[in-house]
């Protein structure tokens, strides 16, 4: 889930934004945005205010706005596409080779072990 919180409230949007730290997006290429006033025909818009038709009413909790966003993001996208993305990233993960990376790690380790038993022999040489 990505979001993007564009509101007219300095205080409402720097606290959305330490709320939703690990969401953000920019607005372009987000799922769902986040507005303090109300906004007609744009259905990722996601209304926080004091009126009874507001998705979330103030006052409101980190838990309350993030259990609302999810819900909001199930209705517009379903569970299906974060299904998908978790699988897809799952799978490329799987397909990387990490025989250089390995190769590379035994290297710099042997490397290591060479000179602290070099420093070692140096010190008891003296």
């Amino acid at each position: 889930m990505r979001v993007a919180v564009e509101c007219q409230s300095p205080l409402l949007q720097k606290s959305l934004e330490l709320f939703l730290n690990k969401y953000l997006s920019a607005s372009k290429k987000c799922d769902i945005i986040i507005r303090d006033e109300a906004c007609l025909g744009d259905k990722r818009c996601f209304y926080i205010g004091s009126e009874a038709d507001a998705d979330l009413q103030k006052p409101f909790s980190k838990s309350q706005l993030i259990l609302a966003l999810e819900k909001r993001y199930e209705e517009l996208y379903g569970k299906e596409e974060e299904a998908l993305e978790i699988k897809k990233e799952y799978d490329e993960e799987e397909s990387m080779d990490f025989s250089i990376l390995e190769k590379r790690i035994e290297f710099l380790t042997q490397e290591y072990q060479a000179n602290i038993l070099r420093a070692v022999k140096a010190f008891y040489e003296k």
